[in-house]
């Protein structure tokens, strides 16, 4: 074709084009290297170079130049559409993994393509970004390449999920996913990382997954500190939340008659709230709330006249905590959420076994 097209002049047709690309197509499905291919195209080039007068060698650049070029379009092709098909697969499977909606032994089968051995126990971590992540995304494809170039072949899957990129992992190697989340937060300057414990077996994943969802809700709700939430050390909020008419009637009857305080129960909440977290320290929560200390002494006095229950006094402040955690998973005295915020918290414990947190209860 170099030859023909060099003597008569001519350019290379549609169809030779085409004939090109759809070699390259066939190269890269059958793994042969780019660079090699394009080392046969020079020799074959050099060979008519070689074969012609000085005024055809000089067109036979361009033309080759052209024939090259799809040859290389037709070998990209064929290689974004092999990507493409794998992404398409591994989110199928991950579907399917995180929902256990296929058969185990299928399941399983198609687990070792990705590098899982689900008779294994493995844990999952799942990460929050500013933005969605999304299949392809440079953020996305930059964690999960940094992860398998630390770690190599660990039995790992890292997959976008809805939005958020989850990585799945052996429960015996918890510094891959310590590791991911680390990439995680600093790709994302601001993201969130929940992980999940390690349970056995397929439906241990889905367990592990349900936990580092958990985790994160509760990070939210709950206003936790740190960029990373482990489900280990939130168990206590799943025990709150089972009973939600419980919960219901403890926030009620311990911190309803602070909707008598002026400007509503609102300020006064936030009071125990700072306060608590802060370790029962007055100068700590004074500075949180930008208040000064006699002020902030005011409102516990308040509060212990409002709702006969001292912040001060050890009898009384674990019910006063334990009620203000209850007004964070109901969203009180809003309400907007609170029901479906216990429930979803319950919900995920029970599916799960339990996600919870450990946080600032104690």
């Amino acid at each position: 074709m170099l030859g023909d097209a060099c003597a008569t002049g001519r350019r290379l047709t549609r169809d030779e084009l085409e004939a090109r690309r759809r070699e390259g197509e066939r190269a890269a499905v059958a793994g042969v290297r780019l660079r090699l291919l394009i080392r046969a195209h020079l020799a074959a080039s050099h060979e008519t170079q070689a074969q012609s007068p000085p005024a055809v060698a000089v067109r036979m650049f361009a033309v080759a130049e052209r024939a090259v070029d799809a040859f290389v379009e037709g070998y990209e092709r064929a290689q974004s559409n092999a990507v493409r098909q794998e992404e398409a697969a591994r989110r199928e499977f991950i579907d399917d993994l995180l929902y256990g909606r296929s058969d185990l032994g299928k399941l399983a089968e198609r687990a070792a393509r990705f590098g899982l051995r689900l008779s294994q126990a493995h844990a999952v971590a799942v990460a929050e970004g500013r933005e969605p992540y999304g299949d392809g995304y440079p953020v996305a494809r930059g964690i999960e390449e940094a992860v398998l170039a630390r770690f190599g072949n660990r039995h790992i899957l890292v997959a976008t999920k809805e939005g958020r990129l989850v990585c799945v992992a052996s429960g015996d190697q918890p510094e891959v996913l310590t590791y991911f989340a680390k990439r995680a937060y600093a790709a994302t300057d601001g993201g969130r990382v929940g992980i999940g414990r390690s349970h056995p077996g397929p439906g241990g994943v889905v367990h592990s997954y349900e936990e580092a969802l958990g985790a994160l809700d509760l990070g939210v709700r709950m206003d936790l500190d740190g960029p990373v939430l482990h489900a280990a050390d939130l168990l206590v909020y799943p025990v709150l939340g089972r009973d939600r008419q419980a919960m219901e009637d403890l926030v009620e009857s311990t911190l309803g008659p602070l909707r008598q305080a002026r400007g509503g129960a609102g300020p006064l909440l936030d009071t125990l709230h700072a306060y608590f977290d802060t370790g029962c320290v007055a100068t700590e929560a004074a500075r949180l709330l930008s208040l000064s200390v006699r002020a902030l002494t005011y409102r516990l006095r308040r509060i212990h006249v409002l709702t006969r229950h001292d912040p001060a006094d050890p009898r009384h402040r674990y019910t006063l905590q334990t009620a203000a955690i209850g007004a964070r998973l109901l969203g009180w005295p809003d309400g907007a959420d609170g029901a479906a915020g216990v429930a979803g918290v319950a919900g995920v414990a029970a599916s799960a076994g339990s996600t919870g947190s450990a946080g600032s209860a104690g």
